[in-house]
């Protein structure tokens, strides 16, 4: 099975950096280097609040068959699905949509489908961006969006909360279990 980066660096090297040219949306996407992370999606006409841009498009994997696979990789473009028990593994133009703290665009999932929609009009020459809200892991994962309200990471606010309760129970039964050594 063909991993995901090798997969994107093909398919982009093939593209010249042309990889979404739908008529039936009229829009034409182009992946280029991004000042956010790596490369990103940008679009050259202008696209309308409310607009179905891209699906998110890839092979389904169940969460265990997706950390066997990139057991060993940092950078993913992995999509979770229903609660993260199914996974996208994506390919194609939309997994080159790089995270924003102020994204330009949202996902949902219409008729089975994993949609990246614009939140507001976009306009050309823009770099299409939504929020990861990451919501598994413990690993560093920063946010480089450089919006003015960044949150620093690529999870959610939800799920930095979490992490950072589990922080402050091990701090405090850490310290619970000096004193007690320290007692005896």
């Amino acid at each position: 099975m063909e991993l995901g980066a090798e997969r994107f660096e093909r398919e982009l090297a093939q593209s010249g950096g042309n990889c979404a040219k739908d008529k039936e949306r009229s829009m034409t996407l182009v992946i280029r280097k991004s000042a956010i992370h790596s490369f990103g999606c940008y679009t050259t006409k202008r696209i309308r609040k409310g607009k179905l841009i891209v699906e998110y498009v890839g092979e389904h994997l169940s969460q265990e068959e997706a950390n066997e696979l990139y057991e060993d990789f940092s950078n993913t473009y992995l999509f979770g699905l229903i609660g993260g028990k199914r996974i996208i593994d994506g390919h194609g133009v939309a997994a080159f949509v790089n995270h924003s703290c102020k994204p330009n665009c949202e996902t949902d999932q219409i008729a089975g489908k994993m949609w990246i929609i614009a939140l507001r009009d976009i306009e050309p020459g823009e770099e299409l961006t939504y929020d990861y809200n990451l919501y598994d892991g413990e690993d560093e994962a920063p946010c480089l969006c450089g919006a003015k309200r960044c949150r620093g990471s690529l999870y959610s606010a939800e799920h930095l909360r979490k992490l950072r309760k589990k922080r402050e129970t091990a701090v405090v039964a850490a310290n619970a279990a000096a004193e007690i050594a320290k007692a005896s």
